[in-house]
């Protein structure tokens, strides 16, 4: 108890005082304040009751922490709100010390006349945003610091208070950082951590520059972002860089990943024999066709094998492919990577990404050794400068700021809804188009698709991500639909299907990989991936995909029909579509409905 008395103290790490009388007696006369004055007997009461208070608050952590888990929903309910309004008391106290604090400030800074240039003395006036309905955006780039060995702390990682620089820590950004593992990771929240990135290819190269080094293995998924691709290949791999070592894997499941982890071991034994490791990156689903991936098979196989596993869910978001929450923590990725611009933002307005992982792995105070397992079950130990804030966060400088954070936030209130309507419009738009002679659709939610069962075993309800792709070469016609016509054909697709380099926005969106998103991939490159000269991408919007449909017909038969026609009779009927729209919007709203916890359940 003594020592958490201490951390009150302005000398916590040098005071020799004992109990609250002598830690208050101490305080007052470090300040330069006689403990016998009026105000210093007043001063000494008020330290003498917080170090008490903080005690009894570090007690009621400690019962929360051990019995939570063990407590009737009545009874959790109640803990709740009693800490809630005990930090509403605590708060009205230091409310209470402002405006004599505010009186002194004046009586020194008015002499001087330096109010103007000082700017507003912000502790005045910040106590009551804390109980701010939304995130507060926080716009500095510095904080004030308590006393010199708290900032001591701060700087050591042991002052959660002090966020000390705006580019490691600010507190918008760590309300998202929270929030995203909250949501990512539901009951198993407190055993993760998330860092903020300005966009998500900077959360991509801050966790494969945590942990590739000079001619490490990369066993990576086909599909990927064209993006994450070139950092792979163009800067990773490249031998005057890192000369990491890629070895691609076309499968979804576990055991294609199996034989790609053996070709790699067999392949790099030189380089595994000199001390290298082997990592697993995963993208799933997968951009630009949609494919789901066995992400807990995958990491059951990387993680017996001794690779740790990095997965990029972005598509699917945490509501879709929460590959957290798995109750075995060998099918769980090591990191989890998100582009909070697309779907979870979902305006499409700004960029941003993060990083999530075990608390142990993203971060640790300096100087100290963690103690823990491996996914496996094997014994390891961690130490602070190989975690991923110390490493990577605290050095790169790849930060998200406050106002970026706030926008994301507002955005992913609504995230969930909105990813139900995009699966209902991309499971609409996918079987129509695959009915047309000439269209080749490639949508997991197709149950002729060779991804369909992995899609209903991993995503939830089975619901696909508003993202799939078709290409135009199952023409049966005289001649192929020529790349000249293809091009007319994407570019009269405006006004009704937006052309933009994007996806998760609220707007469809439509694109060519080949000359856009992937154009950074080789001939060969982009063949192996299964991206054709006709492949369009579409990113689903929460738009009716009727109209969508309505403005494909309308470029096939002004782009298409004068070199192939009869091409656009090849559609479904209006009526055909509107049954299939109306029959996918019931049966996927069914199945939600029918997931969603009993009256009882939420009650008990």
């Amino acid at each position: 108890m003594q020592v958490v008395t201490r951390e009150l103290s302005p000398l916590r790490n040098s005071t020799k005082a004992e109990g609250p009388v002598d830690l208050a007696v101490e305080q007052a006369r470090h300040f330069g304040i006689d403990p016998s004055s009026q105000f210093g007997a007043a001063l000494v009461e008020l330290a003498v009751n917080l170090y008490q208070s903080h005690a009894s608050v570090s007690e009621l952590a400690r019962i929360t922490t051990s019995t939570l888990q063990s407590l009737e929903r009545t009874d959790r309910i109640a803990w709740f709100n009693a800490k809630r309004f005990a930090s509403f008391q605590l708060a009205k106290i230091l409310d209470n010390l402002q405006n004599p604090l505010r009186a002194t400030y004046q009586s020194i800074v008015s002499r001087d006349g330096a109010c103007g240039s000082k700017g507003a003395y912000s502790l005045f006036d910040n106590v009551t945003a804390v109980f701010s309905a939304n995130p507060v955006i926080t716009r500095t780039a510095t904080y004030m610091y308590a006393c010199t060995e708290w900032i001591e702390d701060a700087f050591t990682g042991r002052e959660p208070l002090h966020q000390i620089y705006s580019r490691l820590l600010n507190p918008t950004s760590i309300s998202l950082a929270n929030h995203i593992v909250d949501i990512e990771c539901a009951e198993l929240a407190t055993e993760y951590m998330a860092w903020n990135f300005n966009s998500g290819l900077a959360a991509i190269d801050a966790i494969l520059s945590h942990l590739l080094g000079h001619r490490d293995i990369l066993v990576v998924s086909r599909n990927i972002y064209g993006g994450s691709y070139q950092l792979l290949h163009d800067w990773y791999a490249k031998r005057s860089n890192l000369d990491v070592a890629l070895e691609w894997v076309d499968g979804f499941g576990a055991e294609a990943f199996s034989q790609g982890l053996s070709r790699a071991e067999e392949k790099y034994a030189e380089r595994l024999s000199e001390g290298r490791h082997i990592y697993v990156y995963v993208e799933s689903p997968c951009n630009p066709h949609g494919f789901i991936l066995d992400v807990p098979g995958i990491c059951r196989v990387a993680h017996e094998r001794g690779a740790p596993v990095i997965a990029d869910t972005t598509v699917g978001t945490p509501f879709l492919c929460p590959v957290l929450r798995r109750e075995d923590p060998i099918e769980r990725p090591d990191f989890v990577v998100h582009s909070y611009t697309k779907d979870l933002s979902g305006s499409g307005t700004t960029t941003a990404g993060c990083v999530i992982g075990r608390n142990e792995d993203m971060f640790i105070p300096k100087g100290e050794v963690v103690e823990t397992t491996r996914a496996d079950g094997s014994p390891r130990k961690v130490s602070w400068d190989e975690t991923v804030f110390w490493n990577v966060y605290y050095v790169k400088g790849a930060f998200l700021d406050s106002d970026k954070a706030f926008e994301v936030l507002n955005g992913m209130k609504a995230f969930e809804m909105r990813l139900i309507q995009k699966a209902i419009n991309t499971i609409t738009l996918a079987r129509v188009l695959e009915k047309h002679p000439s269209f080749n659709v490639s949508c997991p939610a197709l149950a002729s698709s060779p991804n369909h069962a992995i899609c209903m075993e991993h995503m939830y309800l089975g619901m696909p991500a508003g993202l799939f792709t078709f290409d135009l070469d199952r023409h049966q016609g005289d001649k192929p639909i020529s790349v000249s016509t293809f091009k007319k054909f994407l570019d009269l697709l405006e006004p009704g299907v937006g052309m933009q380099v994007t996806l998760g926005q609220n707007n469809t969106v439509a694109l060519c990989p080949a000359l856009t998103s992937h154009s950074e991939l080789s001939q060969q490159a982009l063949s192996e991936s299964g991206i054709k000269p006709t492949t369009t991408r579409i990113a689903v919007g929460l738009e009716d995909p009727r109209g969508f449909i309505s403005q494909i017909i309308r470029a096939a038969e002004i782009a298409i029909c004068p070199e192939h026609p009869g091409f656009v009779e090849g559609f479904m009927s209006g009526d055909e579509i509107d049954r299939i729209y109306a029959e996918t919007y019931l049966e996927v709203h069914s199945r939600y409905i029918d997931s969603r916890p009993s009256f009882q359940a939420m009650f008990e």
